[in-house]
């Protein structure tokens, strides 16, 4: 028995969500990016998924409605509740877990997978999920650790993340502000953000087998609508303009960093700056 098309139930999905109180067409474009997703992963209904960096529940509402009342989805994030703004995490896990998709929801935060006290019993799930939650890793190696610790507990890997490679100009800002913070998390000004470890879709690829999986194939994800390229121009403008950070680069770097940021400036619109593509990943 497969699920209905989530896409279709994107609105009020969307509306469960606390942030739709801030911004409900940011989350109803949000939701249905994520509902694309899930559809084209075929997860089936009374399936049981291990999400990893959950955060607000974009995805783990979705996730909850693909696999209907006899499925369970154990959703794990390292920050702690109190993160995020101008909803945080607790906020936005509290307005679910009240809700109808609630009962099928296991939030768990302040988690690390590579912690050994987290553990689970082997193929304890039909699927592990990480869906735009991979650049944020402290490093390549550690989201190596991270696939490799919980291969054991998942039969099947769903993975998503945006596409470093441009298919049009108009995706060139968001790009750049992408390198310029991952530039700069290299060399060891450390943020907040978002971007922390940029990779290509080729490197994930080349990643997977050293990690103990196979992949299945991968498949472009249309991202129009989403307004993900105006916010990490932002976030690296904020970037550039914040001394201490600047301060933590070698002599070097900062230079590039910051005639990059020059050319992002005269690069970007104000607002409504394309997004870069996302792809999907499945892997047994």
């Amino acid at each position: 028995m497969k699920h209905p098309d989530l896409r279709a139930k994107a609105p009020s999905l969307a509306a469960g969500m606390a942030a739709a109180d801030h911004g409900p067409d940011v989350q109803l474009s949000q939701t249905r990016h994520r509902a694309a997703l899930v559809d084209g992963w075929n997860i089936e209904p009374g399936s049981t998924v291990l999400e990893l960096g959950c955060g607000q529940g974009d995805m783990t509402a979705v996730l909850a409605e693909a696999v209907g009342p006899r499925g369970r989805v154990v959703a794990v994030d390292v920050a702690e509740p109190s993160y995020g703004a101008p909803v945080t995490l607790g906020e936005s896990a509290a307005r679910l877990a009240a809700g109808p998709l609630g009962p099928r929801i296991d939030f768990r935060f302040a988690t690390d997978v590579l912690d050994p006290s987290t553990d689970f019993p082997e193929n304890a799930f039909e699927y592990v999920v990480l869906a735009h939650c991979s650049w944020y890793f402290a490093s390549f190696g550690q989201l190596r650790d991270t696939l490799a610790r919980v291969r054991p507990w998942a039969r099947r890997l769903c993975f998503a993340e945006w596409d470093l490679t441009p298919s049009s100009e108009d995706q060139l800002a968001h790009l750049l502000a992408v390198l310029i913070q991952g530039q700069a998390e290299a060399a060891g000004s450390h943020g907040p953000g978002n971007v922390r470890t940029p990779f290509s879709r080729e490197e994930l690829l080349r990643l997977l087998p050293q990690a103990g999986w196979t992949a299945d194939g991968s498949r472009p994800v249309d991202t129009e609508g989403l307004q993900d390229g105006d916010w990490e121009i932002e976030a690296c403008l904020d970037l550039v303009g914040t001394r201490e950070r600047l301060a933590a680069l070698p002599e070097p770097v900062r230079t590039l960093v910051l005639s990059q940021a020059d050319v992002l400036r005269a690069t970007a619109g104000p607002r409504g700056n394309r997004a870069l593509a996302a792809y999907a990943v499945t892997a047994r």
